[in-house]
């Protein structure tokens, strides 16, 4: 049985994450961008119309645990297999929901789908966890990579399959993304299998599964597991945390309300949705280099640059309230999402031990998609009550503060 520890990598391992990532990422930008819009349709409260895509984003951050739970009891292999069935049913579900004008079966299908979502976002530590340390932020972002092909396969398969059905707008749009789960799973079956195991001290295979080992440094196998208050409270792991958390959080935030910002200074519906096209290429695009720049500069140092990029979208947003603001903005946003996210990731893997790198794992994307889903909350809410102004103006001192803190992680490594 093909098998090899986190210091070996596997090419082969790495190609099929990325492939996964492609069809498996679409489904974020079918969802999101068809959600508001079936809700305003379905919905008898104009109100609720975003709250499929809010419920999305929810069943993303409370799946990340169950998501770990499995990964640790039969590998990862069996873990994403499984969680692109559920995206098939899912997808049907919310389609079902169109095809009987049915508001609440149409959000139980796209909350169903956050599971599959975690498990997506989860394939960039399953390629970290395929290599050894020093090549761990090129595996992300190679993964990651998938992220830009799912980007212009999301939009597309609404394109191409929204009017299919007249009598039911966008229902084959979803049963598309069921397809797109469906070769997502055919992708998946191809990784190796969990291995049978024995013996005290274990560490992960190429799919998520452990195996024997004795190694004893953080990220590389150890004898036994901490207890998670032991790895969270330390400030490694917090700030880590906490980059993931603003990168994302911030980035999903101006994302959600850049569209109705645009809308409601008189640019059209098509101008907001090019511009969040650019914003998603911009997003994953720097996945060629970001690895590179983290081996090269540091994950610190990195992760600042991408901070840096986000504040300085915030000004440009500040700066006035055209096409090309907006447009440029959204772009710089998604570059420093890309930089900052990737390091921030990175971070964490430096923080566990491999018997241990479920959990840990599992609670940074609790709290990091946990907050995403705060913002696809709060977004349109604080938008509404403070101007696109204020949005971006509160912003800035929140990157500040956390770029003082990487800093001084930083500076602190040095010393010792």
């Amino acid at each position: 049985m093909t098998r090899e520890l986190v210091s070996g990598g596997d090419g082969r391992s790495l190609r099929l994450y990325f492939a996964a990532q492609a069809l498996g990422g679409a489904s974020s930008p079918i969802v999101i961008s068809l959600g508001g819009i079936v809700g305003q349709m379905l919905a008898h409260d104009p109100r609720l119309a975003t709250l499929p895509v809010s419920l999305y984003n929810l069943g993303v951050a409370l799946a990340t645990i169950p998501a770990a739970l499995l990964v640790q009891r039969v590998g990862r292999r069996s873990t994403y297999m499984l969680a692109a069935v559920v995206a098939v049913a899912a997808a049907c579900l919310s389609a079902a929901g169109i095809a009987q004008a049915s508001f609440r079966l149409f959000c139980a299908g796209t909350a169903i789908i956050g599971f599959y979502g975690a498990c997506v976002q989860s394939y960039r530590f399953a390629a970290a966890d395929a290599v050894a340390a020093p090549q761990r932020p090129t595996a992300i972002s190679r993964v990651m990579l998938g992220g830009l092909i799912a980007a212009v396969i999301g939009p597309q398969t609404v394109i191409w399959t929204r009017e299919m059905t007249p009598g039911a707008p966008f229902m084959a749009s979803f049963v598309a993304q069921a397809v797109l789960a469906v070769l997502a799973l055919a992708v998946l079956s191809r990784l190796a299998p969990a291995p049978q195991t024995s013996g005290a001290a274990r560490v992960v295979d190429l799919d998520g599964a452990a195996s024997p080992d004795t190694g004893h440094e953080a990220g590389s196998g150890v004898d036994a597991a901490r207890p998670l208050a032991q790895i969270v409270f330390r400030a490694r792991f917090m700030v880590a945390v906490l980059s993931g958390v603003v990168s994302f959080g911030f980035m999903s935030f101006i994302m959600t309300a850049a569209p109705m910002a645009m809308v409601a200074c008189g640019h059209s519906v098509g101008v907001a949705a090019l511009g969040i096209q650019w914003h998603v290429l911009a997003m994953f695009a720097p996945g060629f280099f970001t690895g590179r720049l983290i081996e090269s500069h540091g994950k610190p140092r990195v992760i600042n640059l991408g901070f840096a990029l986000m504040a300085l979208s915030a000004l440009v947003a500040l700066s006035g309230l055209g096409v090309a603001h907006f447009w440029f903005a959204l772009v710089l946003l998604g570059v420093g999402w890309n930089l900052s996210f990737i390091g921030a990731t990175a971070l964490v893997t430096e923080c566990h031990r491999q018997v241990e790198r479920s959990k840990v794992q599992a609670c940074n994307d609790l709290l990091v998609f946990g907050s995403v889903a705060l913002a696809s909350f709060g977004s349109g809410v604080l938008l509404h009550a403070v101007g696109w102004d204020v949005v971006n103006l509160l912003m800035i001192p929140a990157l500040v503060v956390v770029m003082g803190l990487v800093a001084w992680l930083d500076a602190s490594k040095r010393v010792t």
